[in-house]
């Protein structure tokens, strides 16, 4: 998924430009989909605030009791004993349709309801307070964890906040930022800036201020995605090249392992199945999370709970060898996205000069082996808390929109362009300049050659829009060139200057290098030539066509899916063999035969529906797990001198 956001830093102009009105402090938010974080820079220096509880990282989570309303490590701390109306991992929903596929996907996993209320998501809850149910907008509950971060800041500094700057991820939509500037809004926070987690990781680590071309990879892993960015930043130009990633891969995934490995060890040392009693899970949610963490320092720690569910006392060991094993698969999923962000951004591996770990889930050493590894060595930056970098970053950049005396960065860029700027190509393609959501000003170029015989007048058509064909978006004008010398298609190189200044006003250039022949087209107030309702038909046919997309993914992912489940069962048939209850040839043959026939059929069946793979894999498991299951849960593997368990 390759896209381009620009941020423009520039030195010693800060007294003529800087926004009026705006008093310090401003503080920056992290509104993560797992926990969120607040600081504030004053002083010189970045302050991340602790919440109530002493802690510097707050759960993005809310939850309805009886009787009150908890968010942060209250509703955390509750969920047990109260999942149906304790909400987190929201921030998967705001900003997206209810038929978006993601939506329909968290629906089936997500422990409260999801329902439908004009397209849009919305989650319900029963019971609060005498009301038989209550519907809340996603955007209304990240208000909620909005307002705990504006009253952990305002207790920390004894006055009233007014304005902030709130993270979002640099793949999200307009709708999404849209609707994460309206959370603000709800939570009555004045919200100046919706700045992309990436480039708020580069300003925390000063990455904007070295000098030259930096190339910069981004590898953000959290409690439930992983980000991959690849930034070009030259003199306090930082530009998004590229983004890829797993929106249903992080920490809660890695929890989410080890909860299905002790519910598989209960189910053998008890003979209960507690795989369908939600509070059992909370319950073991809670260890494993503390689990994982310690592991991140020590290799072996112990889970302990006294009463799991009818006075079960319960309690085993882990070591970080057999967390690794049971997340090895998802761990080798992170390469695939740093794979893809490199190919969009047009840069090998050697040409990454910097690579920032953000996400508390970057702090497990095998995640950090396999990145540094993916880079052949290259040693990763991680002088920051990974689960503030993205805080710190944006409580500078607050500091940077403020009247802050000790100013961290001067800054130069005060809007974004809604829409696609661009020109018509030979075959009516929408090639796009200055993409949506570019701070302005800005400044983009690029070279075309001729393409008819003899061509004396070259015609420049400027459109406005998404689209991919100019046909489906709104023309703005025409540059010529004329006076052409006369030559075979493909002889004269033509450069295109896009560039919108500080009111807005878009400037379009072009100069034959070879003749010199040059003409500007000036172009004012181009954005008012559409109507707000306009722009918002145009950006929900764009959700339409991501909407497509994300399915896409999705089908992918699905395909991969069966892939792998069958690499995997082929890699288990060894492992098979070393327990007490050893499979029959019998047994063992009708298992390769059923992979084989899956692997077939893969081969025939390229480009099948998502729910067709998803089918067909529910195939396959059901018989190979007849056969697993038995050797597994009829009693205790049992050493053998030809394995190695």
């Amino acid at each position: 998924m390759k896209t381009t956001f620009i941020l423009v830093l520039v030195l010693g102009i800060w007294a003529s430009q800087q926004p009026n009105g705006i008093i310090c402090p401003v503080i920056g938010i992290d509104l993560g989909t797992t926990n969120s974080c607040v600081g504030i820079f004053r002083r010189g220096i970045v302050d991340i605030i602790p919440n109530d509880q002493g802690n510097r990282i707050t759960p993005s989570v809310f939850a309805f009791t009886d009787e009150e309303r908890l968010v942060g490590d209250a509703a955390k701390n509750q969920a047990s004993l109260n999942p149906s109306r304790t909400l987190y991992d929201v921030k998967r929903l705001i900003g997206r349709k209810y038929t978006d596929p993601s939506i329909q996907y968290d629906k089936k996993l997500m422990p409260y309801e999801i329902v439908q209320k004009d397209n849009q998501p919305q989650i319900q809850v029963r019971n609060f307070k005498g009301l038989s149910s209550l519907v809340f907008a996603p955007e209304e509950i990240s208000a909620m964890v909005l307002m705990k971060m504006k009253e952990i800041s305002e207790t920390f500094i004894g006055k009233t906040i007014a304005n902030a700057v709130i993270t979002v991820p640099a793949y999200f939509n307009e709708f999404q930022r849209q609707a994460t500037k309206v959370a603000g809004t709800i939570a009555d926070l004045n919200v100046l800036r919706i700045l992309n987690e990436p480039t708020a990781a580069a300003l925390s680590y000063n990455l904007d201020k070295l000098p030259g071309e930096t190339n910069v990879l981004v590898f953000h892993l959290g409690g439930g995605t992983l980000d991959v960015s690849v930034l070009q930043i030259e003199y306090g130009l930082v530009e998004i090249l590229s983004t890829s990633g797993d929106t249903y891969l992080g920490g809660e995934d890695f929890n989410q392992r080890m909860i299905n490995h002790f519910i598989q060890l209960i189910k053998k040392k008890h003979n209960m199945d507690l795989s369908g009693d939600r509070r059992v899970i909370q319950k073991l949610k809670r260890e494993v999370e503390k689990a994982k963490i310690e592991l991140s320092y020590t290799h072996l720690t112990s889970l302990e709970i006294y009463d799991l569910v009818d006075g079960l006392y319960f309690y085993e060991t882990l070591t970080r060898s057999k967390f690794e094993e049971l997340n090895n698969d998802l761990f080798e999923k992170t390469i695939l996205p740093m794979k893809l962000a490199l190919e969009d951004s047009g840069l090998n591996k050697e040409d990454i000069h910097k690579i920032v770990l953000v996400g508390g889930s970057t702090n497990i050493p095998k995640i950090r082996e396999i990145v540094k590894d993916f880079f052949n060595g290259k040693e990763v930056i991680t002088g920051l808390n990974p689960e503030e970098a993205v805080c710190y970053g944006a409580a500078i950049f607050g500091g940077i929109l403020c009247e802050e005396s000790h100013k961290p960065r001067d800054y130069f860029g005060l809007e974004v362009t809604q829409l696609s700027l661009g020109f018509e190509t030979s075959q009516g393609e929408f090639k796009k300049v200055i993409p949506s959501g570019s701070f302005i000003p800005n400044r983009k170029s690029l070279i075309f050659t001729t393409y008819q015989e003899q061509q004396e007048t070259i015609s420049i058509n400027i459109y406005i829009g998404e689209r991919p064909f100019v046909r489906d978006n709104h023309k703005l004008g025409t540059l010529e060139l004329t006076d052409i010398p006369p030559s075979p298609d493909g002889t004269y190189q033509i450069e295109v200057n896009f560039e919108i200044d500080v009111d807005g006003i878009l400037n379009v250039s072009a100069v034959e290098q070879q003749s010199g022949k040059a003409n500007t087209l000036i172009i004012q107030n181009y954005s008012e030539r559409l109507s707000q309702e306009e722009i918002d038909k145009i950006l929900e046919d764009e959700e339409i066509l991501i909407q497509i997309d994300s399915y896409e993914e999705e089908r992918v992912k699905a395909r991969n899916s069966l892939e792998n489940y069958i690499y995997v069962m082929k890699g288990q048939l060894e492992d098979l063999e070393c327990q007490r209850n050893q499979l029959s040839d019998d047994e063992k043959s009708m298992i390769q035969q059923v992979l084989k026939e899956a692997t077939d059929w893969l081969w025939l069946n390229e480009n099948r529906q998502k729910e067709i793979y998803e089918q067909k894999q529910s195939e396959v498991e059901n018989i190979c797990n007849q056969i697993v299951n038995k050797i597994y849960f009829d009693g205790y593997p049992k050493e053998n001198e030809n394995c190695d368990l």
